[in-house]
């Protein structure tokens, strides 16, 4: 526990400077989320004991530091595809070199995790480029109801949890656990839709916009439910791979995987939702 405060500790001032930094200019977002996107398609390719392919870690490396900037920047945008097909030819081709020890089960996993990391991290970066006048407030709502709802269920489940949720693949997980992380997430959403308003009128001497709170709870309540997908996938694979932690980059959480599992569902499914369902015009109006 006390390695955990402790990261917190620094770790919340240097997201919040990280996030203010990134409401001047997205580029931060997109340098820090693609650093990120690299760490995490590592560790993961470690806990499976693929990083035995020296070649097809490093092509994957690389690509999975390519990606987010392809959709983070227009005028990279035009060579996603090129590059992507590159990459495919490149995996095979090194498969078939070494087609006695690579089994085509490790490559697609290898292939899946190397592009589905780095776009999940890499939204977060793309509500600033999106929508920069609340890119901000996007990404802080992402990163607290994928955080808040795991902190809760934690702190629930530590002292009322009985019931347990998936025994088998994470043994501390409780269905009061759940439920509490659900209620901290929904009391939470609220109070960033009423703060940022407040903010809004404390920088501006005036409200230039009103947050529609019911959205923002119902995305709460379906962004736990992703949350906690996610996390129960990656304590999937690290049973699997009979490990306890992706990393210790970050002392008491574990590595970059660990801290954001729980995000990588979270972040596609708020932008989906501000994109495609309710335009960020209904839910900031």
């Amino acid at each position: 526990m006390a390695k955990r405060l402790l990261t917190a500790a620094i770790g919340v001032p240097l997201g919040i400077l990280i996030i203010w930094l990134g409401s001047i200019t997205p580029n931060v977002l997109a340098a820090v989320t693609d650093i990120l996107s690299v760490i995490a398609v590592f560790e993961v390719l470690s806990a499976a004991k693929y990083t035995k392919y020296k070649c097809i870690t490093v092509l994957c490396l690389i690509f999975s530091g390519l990606l987010p900037l392809f959709f983070c920047y227009d005028i990279l945008r035009l060579y996603a595809v090129p590059v992507a097909f590159l990459f495919l030819v490149l995996m095979f081709s090194f498969t078939l070199m070494r087609h006695k020890e690579i089994k085509f089960d490790e490559l697609g996993f290898m292939a899946m995790f190397t592009i589905c990391i780095p776009l999940a991290i890499a939204t977060l970066a793309f509500f600033g480029f999106q929508w920069r006048e609340h890119g901000t407030f996007l990404v802080v709502y992402t990163l607290v109801t994928a955080w808040i709802a795991d902190g809760g269920a934690y702190f629930t489940g530590t002292f009322f949890g009985k019931h347990k949720l998936c025994p088998e693949i994470s043994p501390k997980k409780t269905w009061e656990g759940f439920f509490g992380g659900l209620v901290t997430t929904v009391l939470f959403a609220v109070l960033l839709g009423f703060g940022y308003e407040w903010f809004d009128k404390l920088t501006t001497g005036e409200n230039h916009f009103t947050v529609n709170i019911w959205l923002l709870v119902a995305m709460a309540v379906v962004s736990t439910f992703l949350g906690l997908l996610g996390d129960l996938i990656a304590s999937l694979i690290k049973r699997q791979c009979d490990i306890k932690d992706f990393g210790n980059i970050l002392p008491g959480h574990g590595g970059i995987m660990d801290r954001f599992d729980s995000v990588l569902l979270v972040a596609p499914f708020i932008y989906l939702v501000c994109k495609v369902i309710f335009p960020i015009t209904d839910i900031i109006l």
